[in-house]
């Protein structure tokens, strides 16, 4: 890639992850305070909060945490602030994007296959800082926001009136924080949740492409949409509430598609870490892996168990959901119309047409024949940047990856 594209992108993800916060810095008002003083403003605060740390957990809670510091009164509200708003946690996290960031604008100049060991990597950072966020840093800051309805800051210093009679029992003390916390977190986790699935989802799409400059978009269109957010509560609560609904709504209606990535891109992650390949030997029968795009009635990229009846044909046995009953499903033709396709990091099953039947993890890298032969498929043929590198040889004069029959 020329270089003025590459700044380009470098100062475009700059712009969308600084921009936003630098603004919000720079404002008067206290990091936690809404922008008045309605009952309703700090749900419709904590709303925006919990939405834009869900579109990036890491960037989130590193950027939510400088900003808590960075609005804190003195040395002694700073050393008050929860362990996320501490510059030994918030400074480390920013970093730590950072770097995401440099490996996704170097990353455009690379062959995918450079750059997709730091891909997974990324990919399961973000795995386990959704985790880490939602049972630490969400309930945190959904009790902040509470607390600070049933205790706002008084709107004006006038007289101090003087309690008599029942008012002396001072009700007002009474903390009620802990109450609303309990009632509003299984909502906000709820909202995190699914938010997180749509975000996640950016990550395996990028594992899942092979142009690097394809991913710089994706992650900066991320970036930019979190920006949006904050940028909106920032100037009004209840702006940021609205489009924070806006994209809540739309992850619920991606949230099937998400799953189905999300667990796409675990398992990978997993056989990819763990070298399972090594230590792997498919079942003569009932063997896990994704259903392709071409596999009529059912979802691309469901997971499920793949099982030759004993008249030969092959079903499909899925769950949409965790909790939805099992479903089944016939592939269409005979198992002597497909084959194993052998990719670079990953293989597949297609039919006569070259059309991606399943995907199969990358634990069955290297055991393509015995899956075949498993199911009495046609054999094995290059696929993906394995079939890539064949047509290229076979242009220039040399031999092609040989189909391997069973």
């Amino acid at each position: 890639m020329k270089r003025p594209v590459l700044l380009l992108l470098i100062a475009a993800f700059i712009t969308a992850v600084v921009g936003p916060f630098a603004f919000a810095a720079t404002s008067t008002k206290p990091a936690s305070a809404p922008a008045d003083r309605s009952p309703a403003a700090p749900i419709a605060a904590a709303v925006s909060t919990v939405t834009g740390i869900a579109i990036s957990p890491l960037l989130g809670t590193g950027a939510f945490g400088a900003y808590k510091w960075a609005t804190a009164r003195d040395a002694a509200a700073r050393a008050a602030l929860p362990w996320y708003a501490q510059v030994k946690i918030w400074v480390p996290l920013l970093l730590i994007v950072a770097a995401c960031a440099v490996k996704d604008m170097l990353g455009t100049a690379l062959p995918a296959g450079f750059k997709k060991p730091f891909d997974i990597l990324e990919a399961t950072e973000n795995k386990l800082s959704g985790i880490v966020v939602a049972g630490a840093v969400i309930p945190s800051a959904v009790s902040t926001f509470m607390d600070i309805l049933v205790n706002p800051a008084p709107a004006v210093a006038g007289p101090v009136l003087t309690a008599s009679g029942l008012a002396a029992i001072q009700l007002g003390a009474i903390d009620g924080s802990w109450l609303l916390t309990a009632l509003a977190l299984p909502g906000a986790l709820a909202v995190y949740a699914v938010v997180w699935l749509a975000s996640h989802s950016i990550n395996v799409l990028i594992l899942l492409s092979p142009w690097g400059a394809i991913d710089a978009v994706l992650k900066t269109a991320r970036t930019a949409l979190m920006g949006l957010v904050t940028l909106t509560a920032a100037l009004n609560p209840w702006a940021g509430a609205l489009l924070s609904l806006i994209v809540i709504v739309t992850a619920y209606l991606l949230a099937g598609w998400a799953f189905r990535l999300t667990v796409f891109g675990s398992v990978f992650c997993w056989d990819f870490f763990t070298l399972r390949s090594r230590r792997f030997t498919p079942r003569e029968n009932d063997n896990h892996l994704f259903a392709g795009a071409h596999f009529p009635g059912v979802p691309v990229r469901t997971y499920g168990r793949l099982v030759q009846r004993t008249e030969g044909g092959l079903e499909f046995f899925y769950r949409p959901w965790p909790w939805v009953p099992v479903r089944t499903a016939v592939v269409p033709g005979k198992p002597a119309e497909l084959a194993v396709g052998r990719g670079a990091f990953f293989s597949e099953i297609s039919n006569r047409d070259d059309r991606t039947v399943f995907l199969l993890p990358p634990r069955y890298r290297g055991h393509e024949e015995a899956l075949a032969r498993s199911y009495l498929l046609s054999g094995v043929k290059p696929a993906g940047l394995n079939k890539a590198w064949s047509e290229l040889r076979e242009l220039f004069g040399g031999r092609a990856l040989p189909p391997v029959t069973t």
